[in-house]
């Protein structure tokens, strides 16, 4: 660009006039705005507004929906934004409105800075921002808009322009003083994309759409409505455990058990260990899918964790720890956590190096840190708070049902030309505990859980990201699992509930074991009362 600031200026500004323009357009089937802009001028001069255009995504009733939820549908088209209040909190609340008491409400909600809290009570707590620089093209800007048109609208919900009016609203978009802009043989419309063209932008041959038609969405929404669950259940199907899977190596392939130990950090064991790139960043799944392809075992009687993969040599890592007077505790991240860990050596470090072709070094968190405790805000008796973590990101377990795998896959092979097996979609979700329970999504009413002699806290929903669209025996990426939840679930994508131990009150062993019962409480009640011999068989 030459010219200096005055060309980059003018560049800049013209993306983002001509992607604010077009994004004033788009409108659903009955006329309702597809975005909100939130701005103070109405973009005709760059000496007054710069090259960023901040904005939250509505629904077709203009409700809007959550930051986090537009990152992370983003993320699966390699777009990246930035979302919250973008340290400006005085504009946040002018922009959406929010009180000082709103201000208040929502810390009391458990939001902070920089978490996914995107709305409380509907309202938005903060709102999407994309930025223009110097390297940003027209082709950006492009994407980015295909982006919004794929997962907000189908060709049912409005009228797409036409090629040249879509082509005379890009030269009318751009100021005159940018004429590069102005040849319109030079430009590839936006507005006009077909259902082919979507499918040739994805990954797989899915449909594209975020969401499906309205009269669908209200039928899925409809099946998984939350609704109260009766405490017990006479004659039902009791709830048992049906699946078992820890994790030693963090975002690695899952080792499946049929019982297992429990200690204070959760499954004997589980995220125990995390890969890392050459400056100390953990490698997980979104930056380096084929890590599901890494199998790790632990063989408690010979104490040694051995790993697999295709085209490797096995090679073992002892299960005792590094006490040693020569180990050097560094300090690491795990999302925003600071935990204190130890290099396993250079032998792992090169296989690991070799399998993912880029260097890698596994290690451990160190005994230093093992009461990295829990930080959400928990309510009731009991507390989880505090809990040690291992090298997880948010709690010690996680538990999914199959009924409600079983919701979504119905949904989502409906949409696949090829339908995914119910283990293949199990596994993507990465439980620790999979249960079989006769309602779909009836675990979200839940506020703790007894299994066996072990007792937990649910701690909140899992909030799921891009990684579920990752198949783990195959390290393919498919978008349609991310956008086929996000659908049937609404404005959110949980899935799966996080748990947390609570203190035990039995001299029974720790072992979390397969058929196990499942004993819940729902949210309003207190106390877990155990069932009389004549509710033995009731779930609970």
């Amino acid at each position: 660009l030459p010219g200096g600031m005055e060309k980059i200026k003018q560049h800049t500004f013209a993306l983002a006039h001509y992607t604010y323009t077009v994004l004033s357009t788009l409108k659903y089937a009955n006329g309702a705005p597809v975005v909100r802009i939130y701005s103070d001028t109405d973009f005709s001069s760059p000496d007054v507004q710069g090259p960023i255009i901040n904005f939250n995504v509505l629904d077709e009733n203009g409700a809007v929906i959550g930051f986090s939820q537009v990152d992370k549908m983003a993320s699966l088209y390699n777009i990246h934004v930035r979302t919250g209040c973008f340290c400006n909190t005085g504009a946040c609340q002018m922009h959406l409105d929010i009180s000082n008491e709103d201000v208040k409400r929502n810390l009391q909600a458990g939001h902070v800075c920089g978490d996914d809290v995107d709305l409380v009570d509907g309202c938005p707590t903060g709102s999407v921002r994309i930025s223009f620089g110097y390297m940003s093209s027209f082709e950006d800007a492009q994407t980015f808009l295909k982006f919004i048109i794929a997962t907000r609208l189908s060709k049912l919900d409005t009228e797409i322009p036409s090629q040249s009016s879509a082509a005379k609203l890009m030269t009318e978009s751009v100021p005159d003083y940018y004429p590069s802009f102005n040849k319109v043989d030079n430009l590839s419309p936006v507005p006009h994309i077909s259902n082919r063209e979507l499918r040739s932008n994805s990954a797989t041959n899915s449909t594209g759409n975020w969401e499906p038609p309205q009269a669908e969405t209200e039928s899925i929404r409809a099946a998984v409505s939350e609704t109260a669950v009766p405490t017990c259940r006479r004659g039902g199907k009791p709830i048992t455990v049906t699946s078992i899977y820890l994790y030693p190596i963090k975002s690695c392939s899952a080792f499946e058990v049929t019982e297992w130990p429990v200690g204070n950090q959760g499954l004997l064991y589980d995220r125990n260990w995390m890969i890392v790139n050459q400056n100390g960043v953990c490698l997980t799944q979104k930056q380096e899918p084929r890590l599901c392809l890494v199998y790790p075992s632990i063989d408690l009687k010979q104490n040694v964790m051995v790993i697999r993969a295709e085209g490797m040599d096995p090679v073992s890592v002892s299960l005792e720890e590094n006490t040693g007077k020569e180990t050097v505790i560094s300090e690491s991240k795990v999302c925003s956590h600071r935990v204190k860990t130890y290099d396993c050596g250079d032998g792992i470090a090169g296989w690991f190096s070799m399998f993912l072709g880029r260097p890698s070094r596994l290690i451990r968190q160190s005994s230093d840190m093992k009461n990295r405790s829990h930080q959400k805000h928990t309510k009731g008796p009991g507390s989880a708070a505090n809990v040690s973590l291992s090298l997880v990101n948010e709690a010690q377990y996680l538990l999914i049902n199959t009924a409600s795998i079983l919701q979504l896959k119905e949904y989502i092979s409906a949409r696949l030309e090829e339908p995914l097996e119910i283990e293949e979609l199990i596994r993507r979700f990465r439980a620790n505990i999979v249960i079989s329970a006769p309602e779909s999504f009836e675990e979200e009413e839940w506020a703790e859980i007894s299994i066996g002699a072990l007792r937990f806290q649910v701690v909140g929903p899992c909030s799921r990201c891009q990684i579920i669209c990752i198949n783990q025996q195959s390290g393919e990426r498919n978008k349609e699992v991310l956008q086929s939840l996000s659908a049937a679930r609404g404005k959110k994508t949980n899935f799966g509930i996080y748990l947390m131990n609570q203190p035990l009150h039995s001299s029974l062993p720790h072992v979390l074991s397969v058929g196990s019962q499942v004993l819940p409480v729902l949210k309003e009640n207190t106390e877990i009362h155990p069932p009389t011999p004549s509710e033995e068989k009731c779930s609970g």
